[in-house]
């Protein structure tokens, strides 16, 4: 099998995700490569909206390093501004919100806004929301794309900035007001999760090949949802790598940076 890292599998599984003939609001970052990758691919018709004003661009000017990038414009069929982008995800026209994170708890609930227990002083601070806040709360299904580690995958978030579940409880983004059902995929380098249906909680899915359920559930604070059937994540071939740096992130904008310990 082919030498990849951890980057390199987060994207490709992301990829997987995504399906031909959907609409999805790609985040900046890691989602950019795999909605890129996965257009290249398996998903031609996959029609992707970015967060200064493009629907469906056709990305044949190379992949674009931001979601300002005058690339994610290229031969789109929409091109109004951030708020007219915002406005199609209220209007139901995106089916995946993709975006990142850095910590998520059991109902997929992110934060991107901080770490430490004063919002004042943090011991970290992050980007914050950018637009994922308001794409967690409109599309309909929210993707996540993060590394695997304890520190990330936490019982209780620092702060709140992108709503998944709630509480966990049934009528929670109803009673919220946001649309959507919400989370539907957790990716990650060592595993891919879902939620389930009853209770919302977060449940494996796959795990990387030579990788048990027990390490996975070892590396989260919460207690997960590990079913019987299990599957081995998909790794990407060298045709895979080589058109995710080749073809796709020539410069190693994404796929080269190092994760931070």
């Amino acid at each position: 099998m082919a030498e990849y890292s951890h980057v390199e599998m987060i994207a490709y599984t992301g990829s997987r995700v995504l399906e031909d003939e959907t609409i999805v609001f790609v985040g900046t970052g890691l989602p950019i490569v795999a909605a890129a990758y996965a257009q290249y691919t398996h998903a031609p018709g996959l029609l992707m909206i970015y967060e200064a004003g493009s629907l469906a661009p056709i990305l044949d000017m190379g992949m674009p390093l931001s979601v300002g990038d005058t690339r994610a414009g290229r031969k789109a069929t929409f091109l109004k501004g951030l708020c007219s982008a915002f406005e199609l995800t209220q209007r139901g026209y995106a089916d995946y919100a993709f975006i990142g994170g850095a910590q998520i708890d059991m109902y997929g609930n992110l934060c991107s806004t901080m770490q430490g227990d004063d919002y004042g002083k943090p011991r970290v601070r992050f980007p914050g929301s950018g637009g994922a806040g308001a794409m967690a709360a409109n599309c309909e299904k929210t993707i996540a794309i993060m590394v695997l580690e304890k520190r990330r995958f936490v019982k209780q978030l620092d702060f709140v900035t992108s709503i998944g579940f709630g509480d966990g409880s049934p009528d929670y983004r109803e009673k919220a007001g946001v649309m959507g059902s919400g989370p539907y995929r957790v990716i990650t380098n060592q595993a891919l999760f879902g939620f389930c249906e009853d209770t919302r909680r977060m449940k494996l899915l796959e795990v990387k090949p030579g990788v048990k359920p027990s390490d996975i559930q070892d590396l989260v604070e919460f207690e997960l949802i590990i079913p019987s059937d299990v599957k081995d994540m998909k790794e990407p071939s060298e045709e895979d790598l080589r058109i995710l740096r080749d073809e796709i992130d020539k410069e190693g904008y994404f796929l080269k940076r190092q994760v931070q310990k």
